[in-house]
């Protein structure tokens, strides 16, 4: 634990900044010391990579995931091998410890495709202005909202985001911790990074119960006396479509706010049909999450699947030999079988396609299947 600024000074250096005790102080305690591998060089880390542990949501419930971070190498290092040394070490790690899954946002969507990453979802940002926040739909407004303290607001803040992510494949569960010592957190650098303002939180409650949140900050400016500024939405919870809509409703409809703002929303989002103008989202698409299935087994098991004929599916894993196989994949489940196979595909493919975000059908159109 005591090497953690040191280790993590690769990734660091990418952001401009060397490692501070403010950042150990907000990332130490959630990741455990033994889940970050370090290359080393003449007593100095040269590269490194991380794991939260996690429990993440897929198609039918929740299993644990391995949530990669903080992977990098000194650019005086740079094509030795060591990215790919400390990839493949850390996925080994990761089987061992029984996690069928790792998956990581990218911060370049060319590095983990080689090591069976593949893309599994799209997201996007938003830009609305706020005299075309109309829905489509008159909705009365249900429940009620209150602002409330960070104290305050772990203890629902988490059952909520729980019971989401259950419904969400792809969202992972936050612990107490998280909540406390990151997603909580207000300092003065974290709010530099989300817009400069004060982190805003508001709970709604239907018939008494936590039944949605919202994190977001309210950058005001004006205009010769006219709201020039915007509220960021940095993120809005919800346990059912009911909840969903009204704490967007909420947001859409604070004051003194020329535009709403918000990014990492799913490409599915509510707000398309919600809104009677749905191009003012002015959604801009981007790659969202990247997963590599680490033990193909395990991981078709966990999930459920639709009601239909069953299929068979030959996987190819360079790195894991025993994934490689054929799987009958069916609504009672998978199992593996010597049946023909209908379908051939990569581990980058299988892996796409496993949080429901794409199809084969797709994956077949682009060469992948």
């Amino acid at each position: 634990a005591e090497e953690f600024p040191e280790v993590v000074r690769p990734i660091m250096h990418y952001f401009g900044r060397a490692p501070s005790h403010q950042f150990a102080e907000r990332f130490g305690p959630l990741i455990p010391p033994d889940r970050i591998h370090g290359a080393w060089e003449n007593g100095r880390v040269v590269g490194s990579g991380g794991v939260f542990p996690f429990e993440t949501g897929v198609p039918g419930g929740l299993i644990r995931a391995a949530g990669v971070t903080l992977v990098g190498v000194l650019p005086t290092h740079r094509r030795r091998g060591i990215f790919g040394d400390l990839m493949r070490t850390q996925l080994k790690d990761v089987r061992e410890r029984g996690e069928p899954m790792a998956y990581l946002w990218a911060s370049e969507d060319t590095l983990y495709g080689r090591f069976g990453y593949g893309i599994a979802s799209f997201s996007g940002g938003i830009d609305l202005p706020r005299e075309r926040i109309a829905y489509a739909e008159q909705l009365e407004p249900a429940g009620e909202v209150r602002l409330v303290e960070p104290d305050e607001a772990v203890e629902p803040f988490s059952e909520i985001q729980r019971a989401a992510a259950a419904q969400h494949p792809g969202m992972f569960v936050r612990t107490k911790e998280w909540w406390t010592v990151r997603r909580l957190a207000d300092p003065e650098w974290v709010r530099a990074a989300e817009g400069g303002s004060e982190q805003v939180r508001a709970l709604l409650e239907l018939d008494g119960r936590p039944a949605a949140y919202a994190l977001y900050r309210l950058n005001f400016s004006a205009d010769r006396g006219i709201p020039a500024g915007f509220t960021n939405v940095i993120e809005a919870v919800g346990v059912s479509p009911e909840a969903t809509r009204g704490i967007w409703r909420y947001l859409l409809d604070i004051d003194w706010m020329a535009r709403v703002k918000a990014n990492l929303l799913p490409q599915d989002h509510e707000l398309f049909l919600l809104l009677r103008e749905p191009r003012m989202l002015r959604f801009e698409l981007r790659e969202g999450l990247w997963v590599r299935l680490v033990d193909v087994e395990a991981a078709l098991a966990a999930r459920s699947y639709k009601p239909g004929e069953p299929v068979v599916i030959e996987v190819r894993d360079d790195l894991f030999a025993d994934n490689s196989g054929r799987y009958r994949v069916g609504p009672g489940g998978a199992e593996r079988t010597d049946a023909a196979a209908e379908l051939s595909l990569p581990i980058q493919s299988l892996s796409s396609v496993y949080l429901g975000g794409f199809t084969f059908g797709e994956l077949a159109r682009a060469g992948r299947v």
